[in-house]
This record gives structure tokens, C-alpha cells and sequence, in this order.
């Protein structure tokens, strides 16, 4: 069963830049589709980015062109580099993954089967 620990979360000024990272375990393949997902509070999880098909991306609208999903199989570990954040960006950042029709893009949260912890992020105006 796959564990994922998030971890580069803190508290930044707009236009400021934070990189997420998200170690997983329990699972030895790249046949996983990974994303990042957020929850402001008051407001429901929404997908941030997502990786599948050994390497395709995703890339909410609100979030294309500031921020980049990838990650480095060797170390099992997916990355959220995000640029030029902004207050409405601030959330608890989620890494999901799931082995399920890992080829395909899935942006639900109920399409991902394991979660991390969280990690906040917060922007300052």
C-alpha cells in the first residue's frame, strides 16, 4: 500500500515562490498517476496538477504557467514547484496517487486512492 508524506509547505508574500515535494513508498513501479491537489477552507479539494502516463501533466487553469509537477522515480518522489503565488493560492496542498488506469487523466479526488498528510501553503498579500 503506497504512503505519501508531503513536506515544503510554509508562508510566503505574493509573487514569492515555494516548492512542494512529496516522498512516497510502499510500491516499487512508475505505473502510478500522481497529482497535487489543495483545500482552502469553506472550499472543496480541487486538482492542482496531475502526472500520468509516465510523464503526461495536467494543469488547472488557475495555476497554468506559475506552477510545474514532476518527478524523480529514482527517489520516488514527486515535486510542485510553484511561482508567482498569489493569496488565492493559499491551502492545504494534497499529494494523491493511484495505480488505477495509471495511462489515463483523472482530476477527481475520488479517482486517487492514497493520500499524504497535507502540507499548508500561505500567501500573503
Amino acid at each position: 500500500q503506497a504512503q505519501l508524506v508531503e513536506s515544503g509547505g510554509g508562508s510566503v508574500q505574493a509573487g514569492g515562490s515555494l516548492r512542494l515535494s512529496c516522498g512516497a513508498s510502499g510500491y516499487t513501479n512508475n505505473n502510478y498517476r500522481m497529482g497535487w491537489f489543495r483545500q482552502a477552507p469553506g472550499k472543496e479539494r480541487e486538482v492542482v496538477a496531475t502526472i500520468y502516463n509516465r510523464g503526461m501533466t495536467y494543469y488547472a487553469d488557475s495555476v497554468k504557467g506559475r506552477f510545474t509537477i514532476s518527478q524523480d522515480n529514482a527517489k520516488n518522489t514527486l515535486f510542485l514547484g510553484m511561482n508567482s503565488l498569489k493569496p488565492e493560492d493559499t491551502a492545504m496542498y494534497y499529494c494523491a496517487a493511484s495505480g488505477r488506469a495509471w495511462w489515463l487523466l483523472f482530476v477527481r479526488p475520488d479517482d486517487y486512492d492514497y493520500w499524504g498528510q497535507g502540507t499548508q501553503v500561505t500567501v500573503s498579500s
